[in-house]
């Protein structure tokens, strides 16, 4: 019988073992294919800058699923991670900058931090009977509200020491790239070479059986979610220090970009496979396909799309995978598989550089724009007051004959540094950036001062950096006017609640401290409530619902942007500009609109346009050397009914 099957599997040919090779290494494919793909497309690419930067922005997603790994092979999840990761940075920014506790002891800290919310997890698991889904995602809330609490909702300078691990060595090498193969090293040594890595795969596979074979599954699982709790301390630390600042609402949603590292990179959901190195390649897929899409000028919204589409068909492919009987991805294999598998990574290393090395020719006969490139980096496109500097800025460029390419860091200060690190390697003319923080974009900025690229910040400023102008109007005057005139329409006396911005944000903090400025001139406006509803309109309604509860005789609100007046018009309903007055703060068309209708008694209109117009002028002056302003004021104006129809934001 077994000379039967001999000529079946000649007559297969190479084609089969093609099949089974790709098939078992189809993260490994999937990024080659990215990174030709890439180099094709874009002549930016494939330089030693981008590439490094590549790295740097696989560094925390890769570093938070390796711990990921450990609690997806031992058929758990993980969805605190992210939160985890802030926390710990935030304890120790706090513990060393504000209460002078030595680094050494509050790097300690950070780390014992990240173990006990991982140990949280596991005795609410493995003790408390808790689905996995459920008590992660409770510490996701948990650890996130410590970080408000302890950070007061503010970022927290890092310690200098500690800020190192987001520079390079030798001026070239960037730390967080170490750093993510130590981890990486360390978690392939936990998987591959300890008694808890392969009780990790044991329980992952039926955890019935592991505890019939003597294993003792609870206390394996402590330890598993402790070691999670670990490596987010480490993910944390590091972006911290790229950022040099521990921001309350870091690493928001970077659970989910780990869990999709590890899933893309061969493991299963359902348990007992997976292997640190799928991970590692499952996080450069993903840091390959945002910095090549970024490079390409693919909308902020259409990256997404992409990613999800990725996610799916890496799902697809696993099922696919196993159906064929294809070799699963774990990490226990013996030494003739790990002598394969070393083949395979080496033979992948050689085709993708023979390929991308012819595809370098598509770029290199190629001539340079005629026209300046300038990129654009808003902190988010998710508020029509953005998307108006947007507009504005669009319109200036398109006049001015410049190549603008927009990007939206959905309010993450490290996918801002990522993107303005990506103008900076591609040799961008000049760049524009609307700071999700200005503390934050402080590392970015400098790099693009090192590499004598013009810098303009728009609406916000940049700490700890230089930028060639500021273009923007006084948030902390607004916030004043706004004070001034729910008072005076109120007659000097009333009660009142304000709608403060996302905690953390610079903008938010600016208007808040011009509305406590203001008020200060009102000592009969008493302030019956402060709550944030994180400059959005479903917040806003719920945030003022809520209020409108336990303050029934509220007579006016301050709304930090438009959006958040109108949230809390709608919870209001006919009260709105009639018993109680609402003034925002922007002056977008929906907020014009609602001032028209007398809903919205006023707002502070900062003309966006204009913004974004002026933005793009100071660019390209600064381009050519002729003299910009290092400030340039865009005056507010408080929009009321009685001046709305003239007004043009």
């Amino acid at each position: 019988m077994a000379a039967d099957t001999h000529p079946s599997t000649k007559g297969a040919g190479g084609a089969a073992a093609v099949r089974r090779l790709l098939l078992d290494n189809g993260a490994l494919t999937a990024l080659i294919v990215l990174v030709v793909a890439m180099s094709a497309l874009s002549g930016d690419f494939l330089t030693t800058d981008n590439l490094l930067n590549v790295g740097v922005q696989a560094a925390v997603t890769a570093i938070l699923a390796f711990g990921v790994t450990f609690v997806i092979v031992s058929a758990g999840i993980d969805l605190s991670v992210g939160s985890v990761a802030a926390l710990s940075a935030t304890v120790l920014a706090w513990s060393a900058t504000q209460h002078g506790v030595p680094v050494v002891l509050a790097l300690l800290l950070a780390v014992a931090t990240g173990i006990a919310a991982g140990l949280v997890n596991g005795f609410l698991i493995a003790y408390g009977k808790l689905p996995p889904f459920i008590a992660t995602l409770a510490m996701l809330s948990v650890a996130r509200g410590l970080s408000l609490v302890i950070s007061e909702g503010s970022p927290i300078a890092f310690p200098d020491s500690v800020s190192h691990l987001g520079d390079t060595l030798g001026g070239w090498l960037p730390v967080p790239v170490l750093v993510m193969v130590v981890m990486g090293l360390i978690a392939a040594f936990v998987l591959g070479r300890t008694y808890i890595g392969r009780s990790m795969y044991a329980i992952g596979g039926n955890e019935e059986a592991a505890r019939l074979s003597g294993l003792r599954v609870k206390r394996q699982k402590l330890a598993i979610y402790a070691l999670s709790g670990v490596f987010a301390a480490a993910a944390g630390v590091v972006l911290a220090s790229r950022l040099s600042s521990a921001q309350p609402q870091a690493a928001d949603g970077y659970e989910l970009d780990a869990i999709a590292a590890v899933v893309i990179g061969g493991a299963s959901l359902a348990g007992g496979t997976g292997k640190a190195s799928g991970t590692l390649i499952g996080a450069l897929i993903l840091a390959v396909l945002r910095n090549g899409l970024n490079l390409l000028s693919v909308s902020a919204f259409w990256q997404q799309v992409v990613i999800g589409v990725v996610i799916a068909l890496a799902v697809l492919l696993d099922t696919l995978r196993r159906k064929a009987g294809a070799t699963p991805a774990t990490a226990g294999a013996g030494g003739g598989g790990k002598g394969r598998q070393a083949a395979t990574y080496g033979l992948a290393a050689v085709v993708t550089v023979a390929v991308v090395g012819a595809t370098s020719f598509l770029h290199g006969g190629s001539s340079p724009s005629a026209n300046p490139k300038i990129g654009l980096a808003l902190s988010t496109l998710n508020n029509p007051f953005f998307v108006q500097i947007q507009s504005g800025a669009k319109a200036e460029a398109k006049k001015l004959g410049v190549d603008l390419t927009v990007t939206d860091a959905q309010n993450d200060a490290s996918q801002q540094a990522n993107q303005l690190q990506n103008f900076t390697s591609s040799g961008y003319d000049a760049i524009i950036v609307n700071p999700v923080d200005s503390d934050a974009a402080g590392n970015s900025v400098k790099a693009a001062d090192k590499a004598k690229i013009p810098v303009i910040a728009v609406d916000r400023g940049v700490n700890k950096a230089t930028v060639d102008a500021l273009v923007a109007s006084d948030n902390v005057a607004g916030g004043e006017l706004a004070a001034k005139t729910v008072a005076e329409k109120l007659g000097g006396t009333g009660k009142i609640v304000i709608l403060q911005g996302q905690a953390g944000t610079s903008a938010a903090r600016e208007r808040a401290a011009g509305f406590a400025k203001g008020l200060k001139a009102y000592p009969g406006i008493q302030v019956l409530a402060q709550q944030p509803a994180d400059f959005d309109r479903t917040k806003g309604l719920d945030v003022m619902s809520n209020l409108l509860q336990a303050h029934p005789d509220v007579q006016g609100v301050i709304a930090a942007n438009d959006e958040m007046a109108l949230g809390a018009i709608k919870a209001l309903g006919s009260k709105a500009g009639k018993s109680v007055q609402v003034v925002g703060f922007d002056g977008t068309p929906d907020g014009l609109k609602a001032v028209e209708q007398g809903t919205l008694y006023a707002s502070v209109a900062q003309q966006p346009s204009q913004l974004g117009k002026i933005a793009v002028d100071n660019a390209l002056k600064a381009l050519r050397g002729k003299k910009v302003e290092e400030t340039v004021k865009v005056p507010v104006k408080v929009v009321t009914e009685k001046n709305v129809a003239g007004f043009s934001g």
